[in-house]
């Protein structure tokens, strides 16, 4: 079998894996997205995959050449997020989500920091200081791909929705600062080498290049759209649009000791943001847009289940930090947010449910995890204790957000409609309404 047959065939299993899996998960009332995070698990290096058979499984090394969709589908999914910042909806609750995405962030930031650095008292042979303060900083981060496809399954609508979104990508922003800081701080106690300038520095000029990239990317794809006029073209314009603004966010740059960067999320938000709020036919194509990357949305979180490392569970310290980091985190993110919303005076379920719908954490949480690893010893632990927070948080946090956002009212399970029903009923009202007509026909003539 040729590598060209082989990668497509290893795609093919992974959209057909998670596709039936979702069908099973509809069963027992669980979220799509688990379910194509455990059937990654499930074909994964680690289970069908470890069988090296060609069409069975996906190997460790075939994950490696799939990170071309991974980059993809993250682009796709910020660039949604960005119509969340409507100014029309800002002007209701911009305050409310801005107030919320710091504090809970920097609260949750605190109370795991507090609660790592007192385990670090208890077993320093096995958790360093840095490592404690690090995996604070790591805990800001919230996945916003799991949270909207949670949302767009469900088709939630609501105050708790409408509030979270905004919340989620201010994460990646206030995440990127935190984590600098205290990666600056974990470098100095860990007697490495540190730059202050790069420390304060390198954060501020991705968070608004990144900014900056992504709103002369949104001007120039709103003046592009103008000159198509056919749905498909202007459909292939938005799709170029998101993907050139993820391969300029991949360049990187060194000025003296500063390394300069972009954060492909932050860009490509921005680039919706920007869409969304000057293009009078944005909606429409925001929608066509959905539709059209669901297939790679499903193969971004099959592979991401993948690439879970089941290894983890093998070091039994490691199984009880992450067990510490996951309980101290979850509590930073609910009371985070409840506080945060109290005080900014918002309707009582985001108080109750916004927290909950926080927990879970992948890509960006694995970014700042793999920086870390340049401590060395120290930065080892960190991206481990991350790596099983993520393999619990990918699996349990999808179905909590659906829980969260049902109990809140923002899911209605009563009058869901099924696609391919829908489409035969209209086909025999079509059919129906024709045989109307000629019998009509038929009478008249007589």
């Amino acid at each position: 079998m040729t590598q060209t047959a082989g990668v497509f065939l290893s795609l093919s299993i992974a959209l057909l894996a998670g596709l039936l899996l979702s069908r099973l998960a509809k069963k027992v009332q669980l979220p799509a997205v688990t379910a194509y995070l455990i059937s990654g698990v499930l074909i994964g290096p680690f289970v069908l995959g470890a069988l090296g058979v060609p069409g069975i499984g996906i190997t460790a090394e075939q994950l490696h050449g799939f990170g071309l969709i991974s980059d993809l589908a993250l682009g796709f999914i910020a660039f949604a997020m960005g119509n969340e910042f409507r100014i029309a909806q800002l002007k209701k609750i911009g305050k409310q989500a801005l107030v919320i995405g710091v504090f809970q962030a920097i609260f949750t930031t605190i109370i795991v920091d507090c609660v790592l650095i007192g385990l670090h008292f208890l077993m320093p042979e096995t958790l360093s200081l840095s490592s404690a303060i690090v995996l604070g900083a790591v805990a800001t981060a919230t996945a916003p791909a799991a949270t909207l496809m949670v949302v767009k399954q469900y088709k939630a609508k609501g105050s708790v929705t409408d509030i979270l979104l905004p919340v989620v990508a201010l994460d990646d922003a206030v995440g990127l600062v935190v984590f600098a800081i205290s990666f600056g701080v974990a470098k100095s106690i860990g007697a490495g080498p540190v730059n202050i300038l790069s420390i304060i520095f390198e954060p501020l000029f991705e968070v608004v290049l990144s900014l900056m990239l992504g709103f002369f990317m949104g001007l120039l794809f709103t003046w592009c759209e103008k000159y198509f006029h056919s749905r498909s073209k202007r459909m292939a314009v938005s799709v170029t649009f998101v993907m050139m603004t993820v391969a300029i966010s991949s360049l990187k740059f060194q000025v003296g000791p500063i390394h300069i960067g972009f954060s492909s999320l932050l860009a490509c938000m921005m680039l919706g943001t920007v869409f969304c709020n000057i293009c009078d036919v944005s909606e429409e194509l925001m929608e066509r847009a959905d539709r059209w990357t669901t297939p790679i949305l499903i193969l971004f979180f099959v592979i991401s289940g993948a690439e879970l490392e089941l290894s983890v569970f093998a070091n039994i310290f490691v199984v009880i930090i992450g067990i510490v980091y996951i309980i101290s985190r979850s509590v930073g993110k609910y009371f985070g947010a409840g506080i945060s919303a109290r005080m900014t005076k918002c309707d009582e379920n985001i108080i109750k449910y916004l927290g909950i719908t926080l927990l879970p954490q992948a890509g960006v949480a694995l970014g700042m995890a793999m920086k870390a690893v340049e401590l060395g010893p120290d930065g080892a632990i960190v991206r481990n204790i991350t790596l099983f927070a993520v393999l619990i948080y990918e699996i349990i946090g999808p179905f909590l957000t659906k829980v969260a956002l049902t109990k809140a009212g923002d899911i209605n399970e009563e009058g869901k409609t099924n696609a391919r029903e829908e489409h035969l009923a209209k086909k025999k009202q079509k059919t129906d309404k024709h045989a109307q007509k000629l019998a009509e026909s038929v009478e008249t003539k007589k």
